[in-house]
């Protein structure tokens, strides 16, 4: 776990998570028990699987992601995600936007 205020690693997440996930599903399509143990790699970026799942609702239900069924060998079936072109372009705006945000950020901590 990183050091710091438990508020501010929320605060952070709540804008960043959503791309994160979009991000990885631009290799191809996740599990989403895969994606979950991405983002808490570190726990940082994700601190538990309880907050994933309403994001990838969310993001299902804005057409940024799709779905579909697989069988699996190891139990019931298992759902995948995969990005949509909606998704695609959502994530380019974010790379965009991004960049200079977290220069400016970095300016800012720097300078102070």
């Amino acid at each position: 776990m990183v050091p710091g205020d438990g508020l501010i690693l929320t605060q952070l997440r709540r804008g960043a998570l959503e791309y994160c996930v979009l991000a990885m599903l631009q290799g191809g399509r996740l599990y989403g028990l895969d994606i979950a143990r991405r983002l808490a790699a570190g726990q940082v970026l994700m601190s538990s699987e309880g907050t994933l799942y309403p994001l990838l609702a969310r993001l299902r239900k804005a057409g940024l992601v799709s779905t579909t069924w697989q069988e699996s060998t190891e139990g019931p079936p298992r759902r995948y995600y995969e990005l949509t072109g909606p998704g695609v372009e959502a994530l380019a705006a974010f790379r965009l936007a991004w960049a200079p945000f977290r220069d400016a950020v970095d300016a800012a901590l720097t300078d102070g």
